[in-house]
């Protein structure tokens, strides 16, 4: 079963759908026992960096999520804020990060002839995968997902890089260190990409 944790940070329902299509069940909860039992987990969310670790401190979620992904190896999923927040730290935020990738998050900045683009970057961006996962294998040549977001997530290991998107530079679009998986970008909002990533992480 995967757990989609509830943390108060929105676009759940959608993840929801999107794993049904892909051919997954799943359940929404912040119920420590319900995580307990998790075969996987996924950790979305949309909004700001500090609120997102508060939330999860404040529903003690921190150390049981630590457990079950860095002990117990279990598969886990992050989304957009999800992905951020297993990063150590953010220019958004004072608050430490979980810190399950070498990474820190950073504010999108351009200067010259990219001082016109628009912060955030939102839309549709093709990526460029980096390395074979079984996250993203067997993925379309033209695939193409929907990104909202204003800082990205800048690895110190190269060797974590799953898939990379230009928007004035190269930034971390998908990540993976051992069976922690993130994508900065909406796979339940990227239609047939998106659904591809699902039905690979659902088939984990």
């Amino acid at each position: 079963m995967i757990v989609i944790i509830d943390y108060g940070m929105g676009n759940i329902g959608s993840i929801v759908n999107m794993i049904r299509k892909a051919g997954g069940e799943s359940l929404v909860s912040d119920d420590h026992n319900v995580i307990e039992q998790a075969e996987k987990l996924i950790l979305p969310g949309v909004g700001a960096f500090d609120h997102g670790m508060r939330n999860l401190e404040e529903r003690g979620l921190i150390p049981l999520l630590g457990r079950k992904v860095k002990e117990e190896k279990i598969p886990i999923l992050g989304v957009c804020l999800g992905m951020q927040l297993f990063a150590k730290s953010s220019e958004e935020g004072l608050l430490p990060g979980l810190g399950w990738i070498d990474a820190a998050c950073r504010k999108f900045s351009f200067s010259g002839e990219d001082q016109g683009l628009r912060i955030p970057h939102m839309g549709w961006n093709e990526i460029r995968i980096r390395k074979s996962s079984p996250l993203i294998g067997d993925m379309y040549e033209d695939a193409r997902f929907y990104f909202v977001h204003s800082y990205y997530v800048d690895c110190a290991n190269e060797s974590d890089l799953l898939a990379s998107c230009h928007y004035g530079f190269d930034f971390a679009a998908a990540v993976q260190h051992e069976n922690i998986f993130a994508t900065q970008f909406h796979p339940e909002k990227s239609h047939k990409y998106g659904l591809l990533v699902m039905k690979n992480f659902v088939a984990l």
